[in-house]
C-alpha cells in the first residue's frame, strides 16, 4: 500500500466511569502510528458498542475492541497500534 493512504478509523461508543459514549481518547494512539507512516486518517462514528475498524479502499483490514488499546498513547508501544499499522501495509 502506498505510504499516502486514506484510513478510515470506524469507533463505536464504550463505557468508561458509568457512562458509554463516543470518545477518541484510546485512538490517538492509533491515529498517531498511521499518520507518522505517512497515511491520512479519518474517525467515523459506528454504533457497535466497544468496536474499532480500520478501513482502505473500502475493505476492513483490522480489527479489535476499543479498551484493548493504550489510552492516550502514541502507538509506538501498543501492540494492537503496530498490528494495525501493519494490516495498512499489507492492504491493497
Amino acid at each position: 500500500m502506498p505510504s499516502n493512504a486514506k484510513v478510515f478509523i470506524k469507533y463505536g461508543p464504550y463505557e468508561a466511569v458509568g457512562n458509554v459514549e463516543y470518545r477518541d481518547s484510546r485512538l490517538q494512539g492509533l491515529k498517531a502510528i498511521l499518520t507518522k507512516d505517512g497515511h491520512t486518517v479519518e474517525f467515523v462514528k459506528v454504533e457497535d458498542r466497544n468496536a474499532v475498524e480500520l478501513c482502505v479502499n473500502g475493505e476492513t483490514v483490522f480489527t479489535c475492541d476499543i479498551n484493548e488499546l493504550d489510552y492516550g498513547s502514541d502507538g509506538e508501544l501498543d501492540p494492537l497500534c503496530i498490528k494495525a499499522k501493519e494490516a495498512v501495509k499489507k492492504a491493497y
